[in-house]
Order: C-alpha cells, then sequence, then structure tokens
C-alpha cells in the first residue's frame, strides 16, 4: 500500500490517512517508551509482534461479538483500522495488584483483587495522565452515563476474553489498558476497542515462574523486551510453537 498522508503520531504507532472514507491506517514503530517517555529506546522486531499480536486479540474479540476498530492486518507492520472518535480516557482492568496500583493502595504486588477492579484516566501527557473518577468524566463531558455504562461492560468482557486465553497458555493477565472509540452512524454512535492491545498495553506473567513478558522487562531492565513479546507470541500460536526466544520471529499469515 502506498504511504499515505500522516495523520496522527504517538509514542509508538503512526495513523495514515485511510484508503477508503472512514479507514486509517496504523503503523507499528519500533519505539518503546516508559515513566512518561522518561526512557526510550528502540527495540529492533516490536512493532512487528505487536502488530501481529494486537491483531490477534482484535480479531478474537470481533469473533465472540465484541466491538472493535480493526479491520485487517496489511503487511508486517500495518493494519486498517475503523476512524473513529477516541474518548480521552485509558480504561484500566487490574485482577492483581501491581505497578502503581500497589503503591496508591499500599497491597502487596501480586494480590488477587478481591473482584476485577476498572479504574480511569485521563489521557494527558502533560498531566502524566491522571487517574479520575466518573464524577471528573460526567462533569467534563468527556462521555455520557450511557457511555460510561457501556464501556464498563466492554471493559470487563475484554477481561474475561483475555483472561481465559491467557491462562490456557499458562500466563497470568495481572491488569491491562484499553481504549475506546466512538464510531457514529447518522446521528448514533456506538462505541468499540480502539488503539491496540499488545504486550505493550497489559501485564503478563508467567503462572509458574512469575517472569514478567510485557513492557515491565523494559521499565525496569530485566532483559530482552523482544524475547519477552516473542514468547507470548509462540504460547498463542502466533508465531511456530518450535520457535524460541532467541530466533528472529517468523510470522504466520
Amino acid at each position: 500500500m502506498p504511504r499515505r498522508t500522516k495523520i496522527y503520531e504517538g509514542k509508538a504507532k503512526i495513523l495514515y490517512e485511510g484508503p477508503e472514507p472512514g479507514t486509517l491506517v496504523q503503523y507499528f514503530k519500533d519505539d518503546a517508551t516508559a515513566f512518561n517517555a522518561e526512557k526510550k529506546d528502540v527495540i529492533e522486531g516490536k512493532g512487528v509482534l505487536n502488530n501481529r499480536l494486537s491483531e490477534f486479540f482484535m480479531n478474537g474479540l470481533n469473533e465472540i461479538g465484541v466491538p472493535t476498530h480493526f479491520i485487517k492486518r496489511i503487511n508486517m507492520r500495518e493494519q486498517l483500522i475503523r476512524n473513529c472518535e477516541i474518548i480521552p480516557l485509558e480504561v484500566i482492568v487490574r485482577n492483581f495488584s501491581a505497578g502503581s496500583f500497589a503503591k496508591r493502595l499500599g497491597v502487596a504486588e501480586g494480590t488477587r483483587l478481591p473482584r476485577p477492579i476498572v479504574e480511569y484516566c485521563y489521557k494527558d501527557d502533560a498531566l502524566g495522565d491522571p487517574l479520575v473518577t466518573e464524577e471528573h468524566i460526567a462533569a467534563f463531558g468527556w462521555a455520557s452515563q450511557q457511555d460510561m455504562d457501556d464501556i464498563l461492560a466492554l471493559a470487563l468482557r475484554v477481561n474475561d476474553f483475555m483472561s481465559g486465553l491467557m491462562l490456557g497458555v499458562g500466563i497470568r493477565l495481572v491488569d491491562f489498558k484499553i481504549e475506546i472509540g466512538r464510531i457514529y452512524e447518522e446521528e448514533f454512535h456506538r462505541l468499540v476497542v480502539a488503539d491496540e492491545i499488545s504486550p505493550d498495553s497489559c501485564r503478563l506473567w508467567d503462572i509458574k515462574t512469575g517472569e514478567k513478558l510485557d513492557k515491565d522487562v523494559f521499565r525496569h531492565d530485566l532483559g530482552s523486551l523482544t524475547n519477552a513479546y516473542t514468547e507470548v507470541a509462540r504460547r498463542l500460536g502466533v508465531i511456530p510453537k518450535s520457535a524460541t526466544s532467541m530466533q528472529k520471529p517468523t510470522l504466520i499469515n
């Protein structure tokens, strides 16, 4: 596909004008950032793996009736998506205590939570994506009450799907974040899961060893990020089962 007009560039992805009205091309970069972009690097192969893994998860959600912006993968680094209006919230679902949650509430890292806890952060890098409540969301008009009800339902359905999928390959889904977009159809709109779902946006721990298989490997200098993501892809069958984390990933079409 020929390169098109750039619409937006973020820390990990670039959005280009799509081939048809209402579509975009989403390009996955190799850039890795952490701590609100204070730590940066370029990790060869990361974008390729995240593109393929996000395709795998989004297709799975579409198949069980959870709507997403994903249409199809175009090539190793690009996918065709529906253009949608992103609600300015990060929707975080937590199954175990980790990261900022553990520090904020003093709950030991790795503690199973009594039930999945859904939190919301306002998407603003300059402010550090602050935690907000539904009162903030309603007061500033970021989403209606009906939207919030639908967002909660979508988040919990994604959690059920992802938790079961990961459990089946020996991985614990500790937490994850998603973004939600609005797709307009005349005067009505519907909500869809947008952006990406990948090890960049999830905490994934090996059930037996506790080994981290997500971006915490980069955040805390725990080894090779590409090896960790390759291991997730291998277990899920996104790359050949015979592949090892030390091999350059060969993707299955």
